[in-house]
């Protein structure tokens, strides 16, 4: 008898070890930017609808509709710079980037020449990231030759914004030299601009961006439009920033539409990755619960579509993941 409950716990215990052992979560860290900018909350509602932990409710009777036993955490980073380095030595598995990084970054080009990050690989087109220019409200300049002299925030050092502002500036003859520049956050650049501290500050975002938001309702804040002509000038000389609009509205006490360069948030993989995982993550990410999280999140959320999943990939000459194109595929999307 002994000898029999001895087994028959054993084969319990197999049993027991086999189950836990296909419940074994899968860890999945996505790289976003600063908490009061846009990739944060965008990359926490991918995050949340890619999951599906060991034990949750099945999707078909009311639980999550991600990956069976993927866990994935949206961390906050320095954004687009820091993002596709970490995917390439794989301290992240998947990262939120800009369309000009993404494609400098894969090809070692401009500020990664001889440094291709080969291992890159696109899932999706997210959103237009619309370019801030921020100032004291009332505050107005011509363009940027104006900002010589004065104490411009260019956004965090490992973020795209400093990347193709400082591009840009140097268009006008601006560059580090002839201005006071302050390496900040978008939450820093915003306290530092009520505070008196900054005359101007960019950031490249989503609208509408939190901490603007808040600067908006308490300071008050303009923001600059720019000409046509400038924004062919911009286009030029970083051509993945297309002529954009931020509507009346978005910001209070602003009540005329806002002419701005904008780049596009990719979601970028390492091509590491499996396969059929990333299959999964893909489907996931477009399924209706999915929907459902981007529609009640973050508003830029409503413009994070599958129908425009794959605009302007094409143009960057980076890979689409393996797993990602599967799924366009099984969709219809890609021949």
């Amino acid at each position: 008898m002994t000898i029999l409950r001895t087994l028959a716990g054993a084969a319990t215990l197999a049993v027991l070890g086999g189950a836990l052992a296909a419940q074994t979560p899968t860890f999945f860290r996505i790289g976003t930017g600063g908490a009061g900018g846009t990739y944060f909350p965008i990359g926490g509602t991918i995050a949340n609808a890619i999951s599906a932990p060991p034990g949750s409710r099945p999707c078909d009777e009311g639980g999550q509709c991600g990956v069976p036993n993927l866990i994935a955490i949206a961390q906050s980073t320095t954004a687009s710079v820091f993002n596709v380095a970490a995917v390439q030595n794989g301290e992240l598995e998947a990262g939120l980037a800009a369309a000009d990084i993404v494609h400098d970054s894969y090809h070692g080009t401009g500020k990664f020449e001889g440094k291709a990050h080969e291992k890159l690989r696109v899932v999706a087109n997210l959103y237009p990231e619309d370019l801030h220019l921020v100032m004291p409200a009332g505050t107005k300049i011509d363009s940027f030759a104006d900002l010589e002299g004065k104490r411009v925030g260019i956004a965090q050092a490992g973020s795209g914004t400093q990347v193709a502002v400082l591009t840009m500036m140097e268009g006008w003859g601006i560059t580090r030299d002839n201005i006071e520049e302050a390496e900040l956050n978008n939450s820093q650049s915003a306290e530092r601009l009520a505070d008196g501290q900054l005359d101007a500050y960019f950031y490249a975002a989503g609208w509408p961006v939190a901490a603007m938001v808040q600067l908006a309702s308490t300071k008050g804040m303009a923001l600059h439009s720019f000409t046509d002509e400038d924004l062919k000038k911009i286009n030029d000389l970083v051509p993945a920033y297309i002529p954009s609009t931020i509507p009346a509205g978005v910001y209070e006490g602003i009540d005329t539409e806002i002419k701005t360069p904008a780049v596009s948030a990719l979601l970028v993989m390492s091509a590491d990755l499996d396969e059929e995982l990333v299959y999964g993550i893909t489907k996931a990410m477009w399924n209706e619960n999915s929907r459902k999280l981007l529609d009640n999140g973050h508003a830029k959320g409503k413009q994070v579509t599958v129908e425009t999943a794959l605009d302007g990939i094409d143009s960057l000459d980076v890979p689409l993941h393996p797993g990602a194109e599967k799924f366009y595929r099984e969709i219809g999307m890609l021949d």
